[in-house]
């Protein structure tokens, strides 16, 4: 069954509007444990909008479930992943102009760039992650760099406004998943997930982990994030393909 990745950047984010103390990311990653999360993902991105250099120990302090660090090709961010050694490092495209995490990482276009950093974290023991767009040639280019996992960005389902976009997107994704599982990549989702949309892709066979932000910390302002974790498990429980229920 796919394991549930909660993103704790989004918390940091509101700590950042007023450069304080509160709310605090590492005790909302406590928080998320107790509710029942598989992981805690953050990312230090370059210009630390977020996620900050105080967070980062702290974090590695306090998450006793998988720790995963998203992170740009950056020699100085690659030397803080490689130091703290966190369970997973996820590389993502980086842009200062956006608001979060876009689109996939381009790992065929800058295959050189990003194998001399796979190959850094990889003799550091952490294992390997690239977010990339469910794109044949991405999954291939991923593998051949040394990747172990691909997180398939899951933005054209969530974004999709007419059926036949839907059912496009998630045609794409099911191709993927064959893709990945055939090159012998983990193959995990993240970008756009919520509540309301989580249901077709949690019941795709496959997927071995979601990495679910902004939707669950949205929900935990009304509810606390101990509910708000718990209420996505139930949801990609209830929708779990039967194969993977059998294989258990």
């Amino acid at each position: 069954m796919a394991l549930l990745g909660v993103n704790i950047d989004h918390v940091a984010t509101i700590r950042q509007a007023r450069r304080t103390d509160e709310p605090d990311p590492v005790w909302a990653a406590v928080e998320a444990q107790l509710g029942g999360a598989d992981g805690i993902t953050f990312h230090l991105r370059e210009d630390r909008r977020h996620i900050i250099d105080r967070d980062v120990p702290l974090l590695k302090g306090v998450v006793n479930v998988k720790l995963n660090m998203e992170l740009a090709v950056a020699d100085e961010i690659v030397a803080i992943a490689c130091d703290l050694k966190p369970d997973q490092c996820s590389l993502v495209p980086e842009r200062r102009e956006e608001i979060t995490t876009e689109g996939g990482l381009d790992v065929k276009k800058h295959k050189d760039r990003v194998a001399k950093a796979v190959q850094k974290l990889n003799s550091a023991g952490i294992i390997t992650n690239a977010f990339i767009e469910p794109i044949e040639d991405q999954i291939r280019a991923a593998r051949e760099i040394g990747f172990d996992a691909i997180e398939l960005w899951t933005g054209g389902y969530a974004h999709a406004k007419t059926p036949n976009e839907v059912d496009g997107a998630l045609d794409s994704l099911r191709r993927a998943i064959d893709i990945g599982l055939e090159v012998g990549l983990d193959v995990h989702g993240g970008h756009g997930l919520t509540y309301r949309n989580i249901a077709p892709i949690a019941a795709m066979p496959g997927f071995s982990e979601f990495n679910i932000g902004h939707s669950i910390i949205s929900r935990a302002i009304f509810t606390g994030l101990q509910d708000a974790v718990r209420e996505m498990k139930d949801l990609i429980l209830e929708h779990v393909p039967i194969e993977e229920l059998h294989e258990d």
